[in-house]
């Protein structure tokens, strides 16, 4: 089995990986990175739970090939919080009781994450549409949209 050389960045680290062509980069972030937070649920790219960031866009990481991401950028639920303090999107979850198991907020939050990257006054609609791809079986999705448009709010008062 060839192995391919890549180097990305991840969470702002430089990392150097030799990975087999049929590596997913959900494999490649918990098994070669130990980034365990990134969470493999359906390993068929419909329920969000292994969503990271590359070049700025939410993917599902296990319908990516890590080869792919040759020279990325990737952001996984463990580059969120900078310094110590959480990203807006991770305190609004905390305010809002927007986690139960926990199972699919990492995949919620870098989801928000992109969203408020591109969009920083989402509608309701917008967040809605945003989170499409990520199931919850145990919030019933309000209180994570209350959260998403609170730390919306947050960000703004920042900049």
């Amino acid at each position: 089995m060839a192995l391919h050389h890549i180097t990305l960045t991840v969470n702002g680290e430089f990392e150097q990986v030799d990975v087999p062509s049929q590596m997913t980069l959900l494999q490649m972030l918990r098994d070669k990175l130990a980034l365990t937070g990134t969470k493999n649920g359906c390993n068929a790219g419909e329920c969000g739970a292994c969503t990271v960031m590359v070049d700025g866009e939410a993917v599902n990481s296990c319908m990516v090939l890590a080869v792919e991401c040759q020279g990325a950028n990737v952001v996984t639920v463990e580059g969120l919080a900078k310094d110590g303090v959480l990203d807006p999107v991770q305190q609004a979850i905390i305010n809002h009781g927007g986690v139960q198991c926990g199972f699919c907020t990492p995949g919620m939050l870098i989801s928000a994450r992109a969203l408020l990257n591109r969009n920083p006054e989402p509608s309701e609609d917008d967040i809605r549409a945003a989170l499409v791809g990520n199931l919850c079986r145990c919030t019933g999705y309000v209180r994570i949209i209350e959260a998403v448009q609170e730390a919306a709010k947050r960000q703004k008062a920042l900049n």
